[in-house]
């Protein structure tokens, strides 16, 4: 069974950098897809940043320029960096890995 955990998240100065990881655990293989989402209560999750099995990225348009998807060490390993963060980007960030959902993680950024 696959099992997805996410880390990194926490409370940043608007401006800030932060680094978010997911890791999936349980299979032998690449998994197809590992993407990032966040939400804000109240307000439907939404796509952040994927990466394929064949290290194709897609990044959503409000983030783009700013929020930088990457295979890290380990075999279904992505790290989601985040650079000029802004109070707007205030969310729980959740992974997925095809599929299959982590708890997610907290995302402040808070002057």
């Amino acid at each position: 069974q696959v099992q997805v955990v996410e880390s990194g998240g926490g409370l940043v100065q608007p401006g800030e950098s932060l680094r978010l990881s997911c890791a999936a655990s349980g299979v032998i293989f690449r998994l197809p897809f590992m993407g990032w989402y966040r939400q804000v209560p109240g307000k439907e999750r939404e796509f952040v940043a994927s990466l394929t099995n064949d290290d194709m990225t897609n990044v959503a348009d409000s983030v783009r320029g700013r929020f930088t998807i990457a295979r890290a060490a380990g075999l279904n390993t992505v790290d989601l960096q985040m650079n000029s963060l802004q109070p707007e980007d205030t969310a729980v960030y959740y992974c997925n890995a095809a599929g299959h959902w982590g708890s997610g993680t907290l995302v402040t950024v808070s002057s």
